[in-house]
């Protein structure tokens, strides 16, 4: 009959088995085996050893012939297995994804796409991270029909790439049915190894609107908050910045095409006031104009995880806002030449009409 190795332990070895023995902390495998090398280690057998802890007579001999051999290394881990590696097609997976969707779904999961493919869902997952798809997140867009579009965007390039002298270029705009949000419970502060909370049921406590002006050069910004958002507030907001800008520079306002911005009395009002030059950003265009830039910090910083118990408190936070924006104001710096935008814009026009004409027949 063979006869099971003998195991002789140091002090030392024997004192980091019983540690790893007792642990709470290392997996049940590797507490297991420290336990078959202590007791080999008394002298007694493989029976003796699998009737004590509950195990395999043959897994006992395994675990003790490998620390006879190797020491503490080589029944720490597992040895490789064996057998042929997974044949996996990317190129497949990725068809799949690209080119087909499940019968329930807009999209694939990766689960569901590993039990079409025959695969681990992990697999998939290492698929798509390798080819950039994340078929789970979707982006939007909006691509301008104004006719105008090349004549205004290159005006409106212009002006931040090539500021006129005795000029100031504001880009202006409202940020209208800003709500007072009072949360109907209270939330908890944000603590080690949790989130803060919110509730996201809400009060409404009415609305305010923000009409900014924010100057291109320096980052100020003029910003009163009104009630509402009709042409007799824009002018009230047109008269502030006539009140608040040095009289003897020409005033450049970037604006959308909101119906209030070319109302007869305002236009009226602007004939009066030569200063004042209006540039219109082309319909479904509002990312020329930087002043929406300051209105998502604004939002960001302030107001999505704001509590406010009246209109009154949301329009100080709003005003504090931009008073401490203003100390240290920092302008945003545009880089992008027209062509730029111009080139990405005819690109998804081409993809648009070859799409909708693909439908049509």
């Amino acid at each position: 009959m063979r006869k099971a190795p003998e195991i002789s332990l140091s002090p030392e070895e024997a004192r980091q088995l019983d540690r790893l023995s007792r642990s709470n902390t290392v997996t049940v495998r590797e507490a297991r085996r420290a336990s078959i090398v202590l007791l080999a280690a008394q002298g007694k057998t493989n029976e003796e050893i699998a009737e004590e802890l509950g195990v395999g007579r043959v897994q006992v001999g395994r675990w003790r012939a490998r620390y006879a051999q190797g020491g503490w290394a080589s029944v720490a881990k597992d040895l490789p297995r064996g057998g042929r590696p997974a044949e996996v097609d990317a190129e497949e997976i990725v068809r799949l994804t690209t080119q087909t969707k499940p019968a329930d779904s807009t999209h694939w999961s990766s689960r569901q796409l590993a039990a079409a493919t025959g695969v681990s869902a992990s697999t998939i997952r290492r698929v798509w991270h390798a080819h950039g798809l994340k078929p789970y997140r979707i982006e939007t867009f909006k691509v301008s029909r104004d006719p105008r579009f090349i004549e205004k965007l290159e005006d409106i390039v212009g002006l931040h790439l090539n500021p006129l002298e005795h000029a100031l270029v504001l880009c202006c705009d409202e940020k209208s049915q800003v709500q007072a949000l009072d949360r109907t419970q209270p939330g908890r502060p944000l603590k080690k190894g949790r989130a803060a909370t919110m509730t996201h049921d809400y009060k409404r406590h009415d609305t305010t609107t923000l009409f900014a002006a924010l100057n291109v050069l320096d980052g100020q910004v003029i910003g009163p908050c009104q009630s509402r958002h009709r042409h007799m507030e824009w002018l009230k907001f047109l008269k502030k910045i006539d009140r608040k800008t040095p009289k003897d520079k020409a005033l450049h306002l970037v604006c959308d095409n909101y119906a209030t911005h070319k109302h007869p009395n305002v236009q009226k009002w602007l004939d009066k006031h030569p200063r004042f030059h209006i540039h219109f950003t082309p319909t479904s265009a509002s990312w020329l104009n930087m002043v929406e830039r300051f209105f998502r910090n604004l939002t960001a910083k302030q107001l999505r995880r704001g509590v406010f118990r009246s209109v009154l408190q949301l329009v100080k936070t709003i005003e504090g806002y931009i008073a401490q924006h203003n100390e240290n104001p920092t302008p945003f710096i545009w880089t992008a030449k027209a062509n730029d935008f111009l080139e990405k814009v005819v690109r998804a026009n081409r993809r648009l009409t070859s799409k909708q004409n693909g439908a049509l027949h």
